[in-house]
């Protein structure tokens, strides 16, 4: 017996059956940083292969949606909203990924790989000025759920055969 939710009794990986759990509303948020010369900070707007920043929020943005096709006993999600921002400090760059969803199942996964793979194009991009850029910090920094709203009923929005005001 193991408490891995995702190693079956028998030591076999599993998807983990979330079908039996209710909605909710979920939001996760990651971090990352690219640490680089102070010479390759200068020069993030204009590096031989483009924009960099431009270039790793996209690709951030695009690694959410692909996440469960990457980490194979990920459940894909309805993403309701994704947001990859990337600010320019002295040491390098500093990435948030922000990644939201209404489904059985946490976001956190989306979010630390839309961090990630924005920190993997930063680099990408500069590797060939800065041989000495590091990725780090790429952790999960907040987690939440939030319940749905129980639905209502149509009968419960009436009142003596009129219905209440909304």
């Amino acid at each position: 017996m193991t408490d891995l939710s995702h190693v079956g009794p028998d030591g076999a990986v599993r998807m983990v059956d979330v079908g039996g759990k209710p909605l909710s509303r979920r939001r996760a948020v990651a971090r990352a940083t690219v640490l680089m010369a102070p010479d390759t900070v200068a020069r993030l707007g204009s590096l031989p292969k483009g924009d960099a920043l431009t270039t790793a929020q996209l690709a951030g943005i695009m690694a959410a949606k692909r996440t469960s096709e990457l980490i194979p006993l990920c459940h894909p999600l309805p993403l309701t909203a994704i947001d990859v921002t990337l600010a320019v400090v002295a040491t390098g760059v500093e990435i948030e990924a922000v990644a939201e969803t209404t489904a059985q199942t946490g976001v956190e996964m989306e979010a630390l790989t839309a961090a990630t793979v924005a920190a993997l194009t930063v680099y990408d991009m500069a590797k060939a000025i800065d041989k000495t850029m590091s990725i780090t910090g790429v952790t999960l920094v907040e987690k939440t759920k939030e319940p749905m709203p129980k639905r209502v009923k149509r009968s419960d929005l009436t009142r003596g055969g009129t219905r209440s005001a909304q």
